[in-house]
């Protein structure tokens, strides 16, 4: 339970959880032989509220029009007092426990002070010295290794400067201003741009799987910082470059590859690294310099003084931990132990990366669940094999993603039964599913197959395959007597044949036998 008092937020006390820090493995990349890489990184993730942190106005989104949703306190007017949203705490804390971190009982806030146009107070509410939470890991089993998390901590965003070259305008947007983020800091655990990368999926995947941001980087709702050093194995770590603002996976990995060969040209030539905060260019695929890197003492930290301590105590954070979604690393065990390999778990779960998450935290239905409800009462392989090969194989040809697809769970159940059932073949299977999605069809997929002729019509003496076989026999005679002087690897374009004089109807392993037959 969140109370509110003049002294404290109280939310209750904590057990204290230790995890044992792995042991870091140095290895040689070959790109920078001789060179040891050092990464950390900083994710800021937009919390998945509707209110901001400290006040009671909706956030918004890229498309909504500019200083629609900003309050007397987002705009800093004298006299307005911060009230912390208690749905930032909860999904805060919901993310620290999918982390295996440590969630304290008594975190505080702190004022982080700089000026920008974009912050109208001059300075951000912060969780610089007192985080709500501090340790865990965070598993990559691409990189055989785990990422320890330093620190979780609450804070608010800025609002958003733009600058028009053509009008030489600067314009301030403040609908950001004060939206409840979590910044997520690791341990400069990361070795290459590669780990990088899968970090930053795995955490994004784990905050969709929790609810607690959707991890949107195009739309600015995940962006990350990241600090690069490079030194010789043996050697006291370099000097630490931060590269600020990226919103793409690959991106990063670009930008710290870059920061890694600027170093090393330096270091070659005797030249130290200057500590620095630096931009990256997408264009040019490098990055460049913004500003000396400032320290704790250039940003003058003070506890803010409007806002007590807050508490957690351990009946919230056990009632929270009850109600905890499916993790990822649950979810693809449970996944391969239905029967799926690896490769279709991954698949169906990188999909579901894509799910939307609601204001309340409850995610839109993703691949996963898709594939749990299909494959209710059916064959799993015969499941997942509908899913990717052919339903998101449609979508992909149709430039779509999966939330765009309109074919329900009842209607691929109902198709995959006939298939099964051998009412149509899997040719026609594959032209409903066409169909439903081309036309955004309700229909069941049994009407839809009776409408376009598709059901299998009984033909216990196979006389209707026959005469498709010896139709394609004299359609295609040169192919036919290939066939008949060994080359069986034409057989399949008399297959296809067969399979459109049909309409798909005849089933491909009795055709391809009956052509045989005719043949030899």
């Amino acid at each position: 339970m969140l109370a509110r008092t003049r002294h404290c937020l109280r939310l209750s006390k904590v057990p204290n959880y230790r995890h044992a820090h792995t042991a870091r493995t140095v290895g040689e990349d070959a790109r920078w032989p001789g060179w040891r890489v050092v990464v950390g990184i900083e994710v800021h993730a937009q919390i998945k509220s509707r209110e901001k942190l400290f006040s009671n106005t909706w956030t918004s989104d890229l498309a909504q029009v500019s200083n629609m949703h900003v309050s007397p306190y987002d705009a800093a007017f004298p006299g307005t007092l911060p009230q912390l949203n208690p749905r930032c705490v909860e999904l805060g804390v919901r993310t620290a426990i999918a982390l295996n971190a440590n969630v304290h009982h008594r975190s505080a806030f702190d004022r982080k002070h700089y000026f920008y146009a974009d912050l109208p107070s001059g300075y951000q509410i912060t969780q610089h010295y007192a985080p709500f939470a501090t340790g865990g890991l965070l598993e990559l089993p691409n990189a055989g290794k785990a990422v320890r998390i330093h620190q979780i901590q609450l804070e608010q965003d800025t609002g958003k400067s733009t600058f028009d070259a053509r009008r030489r305008l600067s314009s301030i947007d403040l609908n950001r201003a004060g939206t409840g983020l979590m910044e997520i800091v690791s341990e400069p655990d990361m070795e290459s741009p590669e780990e990088a990368g899968e970090y930053v999926r795995a955490l994004q995947a784990l905050l969709r799987s929790v609810g607690s941001s959707n991890g949107n980087m195009e739309q600015g709702s995940l962006r990350c910082d990241v600090n690069v050093s490079v030194n010789k194995p043996g050697e006291p770590l370099g000097t630490r470059c931060e590269i600020k603002n990226i919103n793409s996976v690959k991106f990063m990995m670009t930008a710290i590859a870059s920061e890694v060969f600027r170093h090393i040209e330096l270091l070659d030539q005797g030249q130290p690294v200057a500590q620095e905060t630096r931009g990256f260019d997408e264009q040019k695929a490098e990055t460049y310099a913004l500003r000396s890197k400032e320290d704790a003492p250039d940003y003058r930290y003070m506890p803010d003084p409007n806002i007590p301590p807050l508490f957690i105590d351990g009946t919230y954070i056990t009632n929270i931990r009850n109600h905890m979604p499916e993790l990822p690393s649950a979810t693809k065990a449970r996944l391969m132990a239905m029967g799926l390999t690896a490769r279709d778990a991954d698949v169906l779960m990188t999909v579901d990366i894509g799910r939307e998450v609601g204001y309340d935290g409850a995610l839109g239905q993703g691949a996963v669940s898709y594939f749990d409800q299909l494959a209710h009462g059916r064959d799993t392989k015969v499941a997942v094999n509908w899913i990717i090969h052919e339903l998101l194989g449609q979508l992909a040809l149709r430039h779509e993603t999966f939330k765009d697809n309109t074919m329900s769970v009842i209607q691929m159940g109902e198709l995959v039964d006939l298939v099964q059932s051998k009412k149509i073949t899997g040719t026609s299977g594959k032209t409903i599913l066409r169909h439903i999605l081309t036309h955004r069809s309700s229909e069941m997929p049994s009407t839809i197959a009776a409408k376009l002729q598709l059901l299998v019509s009984p033909d216990t003496d196979g006389t209707a395959l026959e005469a498709w076989c010896t139709e394609a026999i004299e359609a295609m005679p040169r192919e036919s007597e290939a066939v008949r002087k060994g080359n069986v690897n034409v057989l399949n374009k008399l297959l296809g044949h067969v399979m459109r004089t049909s309409r798909g109807r005849a089933d491909a392993q009795t055709a391809k036998a009956t052509l045989q037959r005719l043949l030899s």
